[in-house]
């Protein structure tokens, strides 16, 4: 059953929580499936009726597809709630607020209008789909990476401050310099363009006119190059020594006094000597039982 959530009790409530929490069981699989299957489906509706011309011409359609799927996740919400001993403790989870924000939108709709297209936060119910299709083991890759980005936060904040304040002192520099015909009507519209600039994406909506504002762009620009790989460099190398902590051992070998250990190591990769002190060495422990006297009558 769930790690943390138990059925309200026997009968009933216990069959539709080992449907609705459980995947071991080919109807609880195939609910899993179909749920999965009608997320993706609400989402697509929703993508298509901001289509302009298919709006216009299925409109309709779409209104009521959108309310059967809303009446159908409401349900299940319900029965999800019904099957659980403590359902505040599910409505407080992770899962529990995704599927209570997934049917909210169209609710509201009837209230506040313009509302649908918060509808597409369905799309994390697809996460679902780890448990279905037994992927858990990419969780525990995508825990090392949220670990590292932790780890690395500070020195990628310091990178980010720093970066912030160039752009600011070159673009002041650009408004004092550039025309307002050219775009530069105020510091914060010369930081967007500094941001646009640094990053090399160039909208090209702010262009400098002028020799001396040309010159500082391609500064700009080829400190963009120079300077984007320090945050990927600095979140690798801690993705790197996060892969390293969970594979190898700081345990130095008493032999020779390597410590790139992996481990379950028992020997030295370099010179062979037994690592685990607190078992016995087993060659140790073979010549001991040939040098012991024979106890054999014979």
């Amino acid at each position: 059953m769930h790690p943390t959530l138990k059925p309200a009790g026997e009968g009933l409530r216990t069959r539709l929580f080992q449907v609705i929490f459980e995947s071991d069981t080919a109807l609880a699989k195939g609910f899993d499936i179909a749920l999965i299957i009608a997320i993706l489906a609400s989402v697509l509706i929703v993508m298509l009726d901001s289509v302009e011309h298919l709006s216009a011409t299925y409109g309709g359609l779409f209104y009521w597809l959108e309310w059967g799927f809303t009446l159908a996740f409401s349900v299940e919400l319900l029965l999800r709630i019904y099957c659980l001993e403590r359902p505040h403790q599910y409505l407080k989870s992770f899962y529990g607020v995704v599927d209570l924000l997934a049917i909210l939108p169209t609710w509201l709709l009837l209230v506040v209008p313009g509302t649908q297209s918060l509808v597409m936060i369905r799309l994390l119910r697809v996460l679902r789909i780890f448990r279905v299709l037994r992927l858990m083991q990419f969780v525990g890759e995508g825990r090392l990476l949220v670990e590292s980005l932790k780890n690395s936060w500070h020195q990628i904040m310091l990178f980010l401050f720093a970066v912030l304040m160039m752009v600011t002192l070159f673009s002041s520099l650009m408004y004092v310099i550039e025309s307002r015909e050219a775009g530069f009507t105020s510091i914060p519209m010369s930081i967007y363009w500094g941001i646009v600039t640094l990053t090399t994406v160039g909208y090209g909506d702010i262009v400098p006119v002028t020799p001396l504002g040309q010159a500082i762009s391609t500064l700009v620009m080829l400190l963009g190059y120079s300077i984007i790989a320090v945050p990927t460099g600095v979140f690798s190398a801690e993705v790197i020594r996060s892969i390293r902590a969970d594979r190898y051992s700081d345990e130095a070998c008493p032999g020779c006094g390597h410590d790139r250990h992996e481990q379950r190591a028992r020997y030295c990769l370099r010179c062979g000597t037994w690592l685990d002190e607190e078992s016995p060495d087993p060659n140790a422990e073979q010549e001991h039982n040939d040098d012991a006297p024979s106890t054999d009558p014979a």
